[in-house]
């Protein structure tokens, strides 16, 4: 009983961490992607009349959702988990009456609700810009579940292995971001000439993606059902690595 209120005490810190500075921790992201959404949108919707046979500026919604939601469930968690070791209060968390796997959790859900929080307001605003559609919610619901635990579990391992804040923003900038931007936000593969075609298969994010648009569009470039095992190839082993490292403590009570 101790362990379930000292997790549900960590999840609440988390997410009230993260309406208090709503303007830098959800407005930021949402502006930004409607800005993407618009500017794209009009500059091209013109020049690329359909994609997939959908209106280009309603083809560009479903990445940049994603691109939002899964950037900003790494950088939360990994800037938590990093200012947490930084100042010592970790230390209060593991200290707590709580089991490791609790721990993991209260800390995963507040990435989980800063991303879904993102994700749940820029559907609202592109839904009436755009009248983009959602065909298959159970497949939207599991894509947005399994990405948003992938990438909080990340941004978790990246915050206790972080020597700096450098580190967490290398990360963000150099790994993350750029697969995002070539795994077809903007595009769809097939359009791409090889062997670029087959190297954008290589790319984990791009199957995050097309599991993202197919819950939307209900079309993608290769197979929901390989889209869906990827994302959950990749979100599974992250959680159970950041459960690993607060289980044995590693980096976290150095």
């Amino acid at each position: 009983m101790n362990g379930n209120r000292g997790m549900a005490w960590l999840a609440r810190r988390e997410v009230l961490r993260v309406s208090k500075l709503w303007t830098q921790t959800i407005l930021a992201s949402v502006v930004s992607s409607i800005l993407f959404i618009l500017v794209f949108g009009l500059s091209l919707g013109d020049r690329i009349r359909e994609v997939d046979g959908y209106p280009y500026d309603v083809f560009i919604v479903p990445g940049l959702i994603t691109m939002a939601m899964v950037q900003a469930a790494y950088a939360n968690n990994a800037s938590t988990i990093y200012q947490g070791r930084s100042d010592r209060y970790i230390n209060d968390v593991l200290s707590a009456p709580m089991h490791p796997w609790q721990m993991t959790a209260g800390y995963v859900i507040g990435g989980i609700f800063r991303g879904l929080a993102i994700g749940v307001a820029l559907l609202c605003l592109a839904a009436p810009l755009t009248g983009v559609p959602v065909e298959h919610p159970l497949v939207l619901l599991l894509a947005v579940g399994l990405s948003l635990l992938g990438f909080a579990s990340f941004g978790t391992v990246v915050g206790i292995y972080a020597e700096s804040w450098d580190h967490t923003t290398f990360i963000a900038n150099i790994v993350i971001l750029p697969l995002t931007f070539v795994g077809g936000v903007f595009y769809s593969v097939d359009m791409l000439a090889s062997p670029w075609q087959e190297l954008s298969h290589v790319n984990p994010i791009f199957y995050l993606l097309q599991a993202v648009r197919y819950g939307f569009l209900g079309t993608s470039d290769v197979s929901v059902w390989l889209s869906l095992g990827v994302t959950a190839a990749l979100a599974i082993p992250c959680y159970l690595w950041a459960q690993w490292l607060f289980t044995t403590g590693r980096k976290l009570k150095a």
